[in-house]
């Protein structure tokens, strides 16, 4: 299932581009769903509370450019895909700081267009290496690495809280909770600060002896033993990802 935005103030061009990737989808059996901003501040207001699998944006927007947009959704979301589709070909160097799969000008070819999307779609499945299964009471779940915020465990239970504010819950396992977040840990984003939780640190706001605050007002304790331990990963990570 692909969630894909498109942002663009001409409405248009919203529409022709909404079009277009309704009939890829639609021509390649692709399950999706097309969301559809004529303002980069709703777009923005969407993602702090859901992830998009690909970005569709326009360069010249009021208020906040394509530019902005992308920088800001990659602050975000760092395994999303953008394609930027803008009149303005001056733009296309700039646009490199978002990291985007192509920047295409318009009037969109639409060959072009289904490509690029081809592309995206290949890179998507490659990127199904940063998923994994959960087995909940309503079925199989499949959750993206970097859309998990962190997790707790109680009651022989797994709760996943998402970057959308939604929670996950597990099945009742047996075992222990280190065992059943074996795959998470392997991921250098997670670091297991305390016996019941874990934390993706990409959405660390800040660091104390006794807790991470996260982003969306979450907190998660980081227990006494464990907090050498726990600085190490943590500058090690920030270290990195600056230097990335």
């Amino acid at each position: 299932m692909l969630d894909i935005a498109i942002c663009d103030d001409e409405p248009a061009h919203l529409s022709l581009i909404a079009s277009y990737t309704s009939e890829f989808l639609e021509l390649n059996q692709y399950e999706g769903t097309v969301h559809q901003f004529l303002h980069p501040d709703e777009l923005l207001r969407a993602c702090e509370n859901k992830r998009f699998d690909l970005y569709i944006l326009d360069i010249v927007m009021p208020m906040v450019n394509g530019i902005e947009v992308g920088k800001t959704i990659r602050n975000l979301d760092r395994e999303s895909h953008i394609i930027y589709a803008s009149a303005e070909p001056s733009f296309a160097l700039q646009s490199f700081v978002a990291n985007p799969v192509n920047y295409l000008l318009k009037p969109i070819d639409k060959q072009q267009f289904f490509a690029t999307l081809n592309l995206v779609v290949s890179k998507l499945d490659m990127d199904m290496g940063n998923s994994f299964i959960v087995k909940t009471l309503e079925g199989i779940r499949t959750l993206r690495l970097s859309e998990v915020v962190f997790c707790e465990y109680t009651k022989h239970t797994a709760i996943y809280t998402l970057a959308n504010g939604k929670t996950v819950t597990t099945r009742t396992f047996k075992g222990p909770f280190a065992q059943h977040v074996e795959q998470l840990l392997q991921d250098v984003r997670f670091v297991k600060p305390h016996a019941s939780y874990v934390v993706n640190m990409d959405y660390v706001e800040s660091f104390s002896k006794n807790r991470f605050t996260l982003r969306f007002g979450y907190s998660v304790p980081i227990v006494t033993k464990q907090y050498g331990f726990v600085r190490e990963v943590y500058m090690n990570y920030l270290m990195e990802t600056r230097n990335s």
